[in-house]
C-alpha cells in the first residue's frame, strides 16, 4: 500500500475507507473511522456517567458527612458533628442561588498537636472531590517580604486542580498553624510585623472573597509574567493551629467580663468555651477572627482514643504495618496488651496520633530492616513493647 493510500485511512485504528461503514476527515486532514467515533463517543459518555454519580457537593447531608469522617476520624464528635453543619452550608449555598446573601462558612479549627486536626480537612476534601491544598502559615509573609506571599496559597490550590480554575473556585484551603500568627505585642510597634499581624491583614480578603492575580508559575509575582485570576468567595478556607495559650487559659478560673458585643463565658454545661474576644487577647487581630464564623476545639485525645485510632480507621497504621508486611510475605502480630501500651506511650508524651504513629514505626524498625527477603517469617510484638521475628527455620531476637 502506497503512503498516500494510507493517509487515508483510520489514524486511530488504520481502517482503510473502503472497510469502514463512515469516514470522517479532520480538521488536520487526518481521516477517523465511524467505529472509532462511536469508541471515543462512549468513552466521553462513561466518563460523564462517573462524574456525575461523584458525590454530589452538599448533597451529602450532616449525618452522611459525620458517617463519612467516623471511617478515618476517631472520636472529636462535637468537632465533626460542626464541621459537618459547616461544610454542608457551605456547597449548599453553592449550589442553590438565592436573594438571601449567604456568608460562608469558613472554619477554625484549635487543639493540641496530633488531634486530628489536618485529617479533618484531608477526608472532607476526599468526600467531596475537590480540590485541596495545605499551606503552612509560618512560611508567609506579607507581599515584598522573603518568603511565600499569601497568593502562593492559590497558586498550590490551582495545581491541585490540574489548572482548572472553576473547580479551584470550589476548592479547600487548609492552612496550619495560624496560631504563629499572633501579634508580636498588643501595643504599638515601631517596626512592621511581617509575619505575624501583617499576613492577617493579608488574608483578609483572601478569605472573605476577592478576585486575586495569581501566576501561573513561580512563587512570586511579577509584571508581564503570566498569571491567571481566582476567585477566592467560594472556596472554603479551614484555618487550624494548637493555640496552647487559649486553651490553657480555658482551664483557669477568670471572671465574666465583654469586649464589645463578645463576652467568655460559661455554657450551659459550665464549660468556657473559646471566644472571639478570647482570641483577640492572645494576639489575632478581631477582623481575622471575624472572616472564621465557626470555631472548633479539637480535645487532647486520651488512652482509649489512641488505641482505637492504632486499629479502628481505614488508614490505621496498624492496618499499615500489617499491609506492608504481608507484602515481603510476612505476618505482623500483636500480642494482647501491646498496642494499649502504645497508645499509653503516646500519651504520655502529649504527641497525639502522630506521635503514636512514629512509637510504632520505631519500634518495628528493625524488623521492617530484616524481614524483607525473608519470606514466611512472623514478627511479634508483646505487651512489654519487645519484638521478636520467627523465621521458618530459626528464630532470632529482634
Amino acid at each position: 500500500m502506497s503512503q498516500a493510500e494510507n493517509n487515508h485511512n483510520c489514524v486511530h485504528c488504520g481502517t482503510s475507507p473502503e472497510a469502514a461503514a463512515s469516514m470522517l476527515q479532520l480538521q488536520n486532514g487526518s481521516n477517523l473511522c465511524g467505529a472509532c467515533i462511536a469508541l471515543a463517543n462512549e468513552m466521553l459518555v462513561m466518563g460523564q456517567k462517573e462524574k456525575e454519580e461523584a458525590i454530589p457537593e452538599g448533597r451529602k447531608t450532616p449525618k452522611e458527612i459525620v458517617a463519612f469522617l467516623n471511617d478515618y476520624v476517631i472520636g472529636q464528635e462535637a468537632a465533626k458533628k460542626a464541621i459537618a453543619i459547616a461544610v454542608y452550608n457551605h456547597y449548599k449555598r453553592l449550589s442553590n442561588p438565592t436573594d438571601v446573601e449567604i456568608s460562608k462558612s469558613n472554619i477554625l479549627m484549635l487543639g493540641p498537636t496530633g488531634t486530628g486536626k489536618t485529617l479533618l480537612a484531608q477526608s472532607i476534601a476526599r468526600l467531596l472531590d475537590v480540590p485541596f491544598t495545605i499551606a503552612d502559615a509560618t512560611s508567609l509573609t506579607q507581599a515584598g517580604y522573603v518568603g511565600d506571599d499569601v497568593e502562593t496559597i492559590l497558586q498550590r490550590l490551582l495545581q491541585a486542580a490540574d489548572g482548572d480554575i472553576a473547580k479551584a473556585e470550589r476548592g479547600i484551603v487548609f492552612i496550619d498553624e495560624v496560631d504563629k500568627l499572633r501579634s508580636a505585642s498588643t501595643g504599638p510597634s515601631v517596626t512592621r510585623d511581617v509575619s505575624g499581624e501583617g499576613v492577617q491583614q493579608s488574608l483578609l480578603k483572601l478569605i472573605e472573597g476577592t478576585k486575586v492575580r495569581v501566576p501561573v508559575a513561580g512563587g512570586r509575582k511579577h509584571p508581564g509574567a503570566q498569571a491567571e485570576f481566582i476567585d477566592t468567595t467560594n472556596i472554603l478556607f479551614v484555618c487550624s493551629g494548637a493555640f496552647v495559650s487559649v486553651l490553657e487559659s480555658l482551664e483557669e478560673p477568670k471572671e465574666v467580663r465583654s469586649m464589645g458585643f463578645f463576652s467568655q463565658a460559661p455554657d450551659a454545661k459550665g464549660v468556657k468555651t473559646v471566644t472571639p474576644d478570647l482570641l483577640v487577647e492572645h494576639g489575632m487581630i478581631p477582623e481575622f477572627i471575624g472572616r472564621l464564623p465557626v470555631v472548633v476545639t479539637l480535645e487532647q485525645l486520651n488512652v482509649d482514643a489512641l488505641e482505637r485510632i492504632l486499629v479502628e480507621p481505614k488508614n490505621a497504621v496498624v492496618r499499615q504495618m500489617e499491609a506492608l508486611f504481608d507484602m515481603d510475605g510476612a505476618k505482623l502480630n500483636f500480642e494482647a496488651g501491646a498496642v494499649r501500651a502504645i497508645a499509653e506511650k503516646a500519651y504520655e508524651l502529649k504527641t497525639g496520633a502522630r506521635g503514636a504513629r512514629s512509637i510504632l514505626e520505631d519500634l518495628l524498625k528493625d524488623a521492617l530492616y530484616e524481614v524483607p527477603g525473608e519470606e514466611g517469617a512472623t514478627v511479634q510484638v508483646s505487651a512489654d513493647l519487645k519484638v521478636t521475628v520467627d523465621y521458618p527455620q530459626l528464630k532470632l531476637a529482634a
